[in-house]
């Protein structure tokens, strides 16, 4: 298996790198390809695989390998196409741009090897003599199917792959049309037809496909507009393409192509594009010898042409008005087709073939050469053309003059044939002249000689006719049933029939009519009777004229008269038909808009839950490849355990074990078989010691006596071998010495000689060591001195660098503390506007005070006259029960002034006990006095307010508003309470605790003064409740 570099981007290019640079990239594309191939590349995110496509298929136009770059961009497609479609275009521009420069370079190369030749003079070489005995080619011819013709092949390949990679993909769509338009220019360029056809085939197929595979997902959809245009684009770049190579059969089938997609789609094309349409269709035509439907083409495309292009020459308009009536004179009368007359498959056929071009065309029915003409001349067409063009059609449809027809036109087809863009008319022209001059004949003459025709038909060369083409042509057009016309060989003439019952002939355009044949004679008797008939009663009878003009009179009377009303109908009726075209044209683009929502809110859903899909794609891709990658390690573990089991303890285990077994039984498996094979190591071990240390004891006690004989014997080799060692190192010695001397006697005779050069030679090494030093001290006293003066440059820039930077630090510091300045009186202009916010707030609330003193003086002086009245009523209270009835009867004199104040309180009912006034006044007293299960009372400097009860509104009147007799009815946990500046309820009463509801809040009045408001018909909370509210 190939190592897995897909870990990081890097491993692998820098893997290739260094194949690379060893020469080696063949293995290089192997390492990548198994990459790009892998399955684990799926997961991985376009950054990591975009650097390695792009190294991949340059590699692969570098090796010429076109089948590996066909799987990998396959591979590629697949992994991209959900997420960067950029990336995949970039991929393979790269690849094509790479191919296109190799086949540039192959080119130049070529023309290189074609000019570089070794002998100019030599015309022939022995090569390419005997090359050329056995190939027909030249050398140039040659050497491009060598060089160019495999990278030419591998750019067509190249292309190939590509548009198969890209069909039928609506996210590659763009991508797909942009090379399609690269390959036409590729086949333009290099001139192969060949392959261009190959194209052409290519691109229908995948045409035809795409309603095939619209099923699938990102499958072409037709209907889109955007889609159509980029396809005609693409088939318009084909015909013009063809068109260039000459091509015509294939421009013909990219014609119908191009109508297929035109009536498929729902916007109108672009004239442009029609007059390119219709331009290429006269081409074709034109090749075809179809001179009709080359003409109605011309027809078109001027039409289109003039309202497209408003800036048209009058030189432009009157050769393209030339052309046009020009095309339509040349369409023969006598069609010249191979196929016999009569037959109904050819009938059929050319009905069928009719009925395509007329299709391809546009039109309605089938064009004629009458209808072609009456059309140009409808447009004024004779205004504009030539003069030459006017006479010739003047001579052929006007005048009638068979003697002199070709002496008149010979001129013209001269000048005609000197046009290189008219020149090709010249000869459908001379047939239609020799038709119109048989026809005018047969008006004249009833018999003429053959010789006087050929005189008459006298064309210059090479248009000239023999009897044997006119015999020719007038045979076709009998055999057609055009003419009717019998040739006499034996008296070589020609006899126009004159057949008085011959049908009219409806399939011949006449042309000018100098007399009716007898035919026509016979066949109008009647109706010229008739005729006659009229004039002669009209005659005998005046009144019968005079009738028939009342009658006419009295016709167009009432015509002139119901001419305003049918005026005004007609304009009624074309009002209607504005509103309903305008209602049909709105709701069309209701529809439309509807459809266009509908395909929006598609295409959002269909993106929506494609984006859901990739996201779970991608969230499952990376969940296997971490699966696979756990899985991946288990099973090196398991193998690398595996091995592990074999190398020692020879235990061979199968690659299904290992595959089913995981790392855990395999450990087990390996510690078992290792204690085993241990266990049983040491049992053999104790085993061989024993035997090896008896063995070892037998061997010594048998080499005891063996080893004192071998011990004496080794002492007397050893003397001997000491002995004749001694003596050779003597005289080795000696002889050596000897040699020593003789030497030293020999080198004393040149000591002398040896002492005299070794002086001097020291001498001289001493002076040029002395210059040197000299010199190296001269040179470092120059650099000592450079370096000292560049130091001291090097020191004043330093100080003046310093004294900048301490500049710039006192600039700063001044500027600091500037700013501190700043601040400082800013905290203190605040601080003051704090401080007198404090003063402005400390007056007010000492207003506040003075106030909240006022009113507790205002409320103990309230306190005052109340205790007074109350004590003054409770003097007169009374024991018996009094009705309110009888109250309210006795109230008026029992209170004193008419207040509320003077008003008597209520006498207290038999069954209950009522208590006595307080004898110290006050509301504090009353309190203390009505139970211990009232709120205790608040205490002096506690802040709190207790609950209290006050009288329901039944004892409103006439009872003591003030004092609430025991066993009344109350609601002891009620109430509000305030503590320390706010509001509490207990049990389901409110609480207001520092601030209130608002936040903090100064208090308005000190916590030992309380207001309070009774019970009554004003205010919240008065009525049934029979609490006592305190605020």
């Amino acid at each position: 298996m190939a190592p897995f570099y897909t870990v990081k981007s890097d491993n692998v290019l820098k893997r290739v790198e260094e194949l690379q640079a060893v020469g080696q990239d063949e293995a290089a594309l192997q390492a990548l390809h198994d990459v790009v191939l892998s399955k684990r590349s799926r997961s991985n995110p376009i950054t990591v695989m975009e650097p390695i496509m792009l190294k991949y298929v340059e590699l692969c136009v570098e090796l010429k390998k076109g089948k590996m770059v066909k799987e990998g961009l396959h591979q590629y497609r697949n992994i991209a196409q959900n997420t960067s479609v950029n990336s995949i275009e970039t991929i393979i521009n790269k690849m094509l741009t790479l191919a296109e420069e190799k086949v540039a370079e192959a080119r130049a190369k070529a023309d290189k090897i074609a000019v570089d030749v070794e002998d100019l003079e030599a015309s022939e070489t022995p090569e390419s003599i005997m090359l050329s005995t056995v190939s027909g080619d030249q050398s140039k011819d040659r050497t491009d199917r060598a060089v160019v013709t495999p990278w030419l092949k591998f750019l067509w390949e190249a292309y190939r792959t590509v548009l198969d990679i890209m069909r039928n993909n609506s996210r590659l769509e763009s991508l797909y049309n942009s090379v399609t338009l690269k390959a036409f220019q590729f086949c333009l360029t290099y001139e192969r037809k060949t392959e261009f056809r190959r194209l052409c085939e290519i691109l229908r197929n995948h045409f035809v496909n795409v309603a095939k595979y619209s099923h699938q997902p990102h499958a072409v959809n037709l209907n889109d507009p955007e889609t159509l245009q980029q396809y005609l684009e693409s088939r318009f770049a084909q015909l013009n393409a063809a068109a260039e190579l000459e091509l015509w059969q294939e421009a013909f089938k990219s014609v119908e192509d191009i109508h297929t997609l035109l009536t498929t789609s729902k916007r109108p094309p672009k004239p442009v594009m029609m007059a390119n349409y219709y331009e290429k269709l006269t081409k074709i035509f034109m090749v075809s010898d179809d001179y009709l439907f080359h003409s109605a083409a011309w027809n078109r495309f001027s039409a289109i042409e003039r309202s497209i292009n408003k800036n048209l020459t009058e030189d432009q308009q009157s050769h393209m008005a030339s052309v046009v009536l020009l095309s339509a004179l040349a369409i023969p009368i006598i069609t010249t087709t191979k196929t016999r007359p009569g037959y109904v498959e050819a009938d059929e056929y050319r009905v069928q073939k009719l009925n395509s071009l007329s299709m391809l065309m546009g039109l309605n029915a089938h064009p004629t050469r009458t209808g072609l003409l009456k059309e140009a001349l409808n447009k004024n067409i004779l205004s504009r053309v030539r003069p030459e063009i006017r006479d010739l059609y003047n001579i052929l449809e006007v005048q009638f003059h068979p003697l002199s027809i070709c002496k008149k036109i010979n001129p013209i087809m001269i000048k005609l044939s000197e046009d290189k863009d008219l020149a090709k008319y010249v000869r459908p022209l001379h047939q239609v002249i020799l038709t119109r001059l048989l026809q005018q004949l047969s008006q004249v003459y009833t018999t003429v000689k053959l010789d006087f025709v050929l005189n008459l038909a006298s064309f210059p060369a090479p248009f000239n006719y023999d009897a044997a083409t006119i015999e020719k042509f007038i045979m076709n057009g009998c055999k057609r049933g055009e003419l009717n016309i019998r040739i006499d060989h034996a008296s070589q003439s020609l006899i126009f029939e004159t057949d008085l019952f011959a049908p009219p002939k409806d399939t011949v355009t006449e042309g000018i009519q100098l007399q009716s044949s007898p035919a026509d004679l016979m066949r109008t008797q009647l109706s010229r009777l008739g005729v006659s008939l009229h004039a002669v009663v009209q005659m005998i009878d005046p009144s019968v004229k005079e009738n028939a003009e009342k009658a006419k009179q009295e016709v167009v009377q009432r015509a002139l008269t119901g001419a305003e009303e049918e005026h005004k109908q007609a304009l009624a009726r074309k009002v209607v038909i504005e509103r309903r075209k305008e209602i049909i044209e709105t709701e069309i683009a209701r529809k439309e808009k509807l459809i266009a929502q509908e395909k929006a809110a598609a295409a959002a859903k269909k993106a929506e839950a494609e984006k859901k899909r990739v996201e779970e794609e991608l969230k499952r891709r990376e969940e296997e490849r971490i699966k696979r990658i756990q899985d991946e390690v288990q099973r090196d573990q398991a193998k690398r355990i595996a091995e592990e089991i074999s190398s020692k303890t020879g235990l061979q285990l199968k690659p299904e074990e290992i595959e089913q077994s995981d790392v855990t039984t395999l450990l087990n498996l390996k510690v078992s078989r290792l204690q085993t094979e241990q266990k049983e190591l040491s049992d053999r071990l104790k085993q061989i010691s024993k035997r090896i240390d008896h063995t070892e004891r037998a061997y010594r006690k048998e080499e005891i006596p063996l080893l004192e004989k071998d011990y004496e014997q080794q002492q007397k080799t050893d003397k001997a071998f000491y002995e004749a060692a001694k003596k050779a190192e003597l005289a080795a010695s000696r002889a050596k010495f000897e040699e020593n001397m003789k030497l030293k006697a020999r080198l004393q005779r040149i000591k002398g000689d040896y002492t005299t050069f070794k002086s001097k030679l020291e001498q001289e090494r001493k002076a040029e060591t002395d210059a040197k030093r000299k010199a190296a001290e001269e040179a470092i006293a120059k650099e000592k001195a450079e370096r000292i003066a560049l130091w001291r440059e090097k020191r004043e820039q330093m100080i003046k660098m310093r004294e900048q930077e301490e500049a710039e630090q006192r600039r700063r510091e001044e500027e600091e503390r500037r700013r501190e300045a700043e601040e400082r009186e800013r905290k203190e202009a605040e601080a003051r506007a704090r401080a007198e916010k404090e003063a402005r707030y400390a007056e007010e609330q000492k207003k506040l005070d003075e106030i909240a003193r006022k009113q507790r003086e205002k409320e103990e002086e309230i306190e005052r006259k109340l205790q007074a009245e109350k004590a003054a009523i409770a003097a007169n209270v009374k024991s018996t029960y009094t009705p309110p009835g009888a109250r309210r009867s006795q109230s008026p004199a029992t209170t004193t002034g008419g207040t509320w104040r003077g008003r008597a309180p209520a006498a207290a009912p038999a069954d209950r006990d009522v208590p006595a006034p307080a004898t110290g006044g006050g509301w504090r007293t009353r309190e203390a006095a009505r139970g211990s299960d009232r709120a205790p009372e608040r205490t002096e400097g506690s802040g709190t307010w207790r609950s209290v009860s006050r009288p329901t509104n039944e004892r409103r009147e006439g009872s003591d508003r003030f004092a609430r007799p025991e066993g009344g009815s109350r609601r002891p946990e009620g109430g509000f309470e305030r503590r320390e500046g706010g509001f509490e309820r207990r049990e389901g009463g409110f609480e207001r605790r520092e601030g209130g509801f608002g936040g903090d809040r100064a208090p308005r009045r000190d916590g030992d003064n309380e207001r309070r408001t009774t019970s009554g018909a004003r205010g919240a909370g008065a009525g049934a409740s029979g609490n006592e509210r305190r605020w």
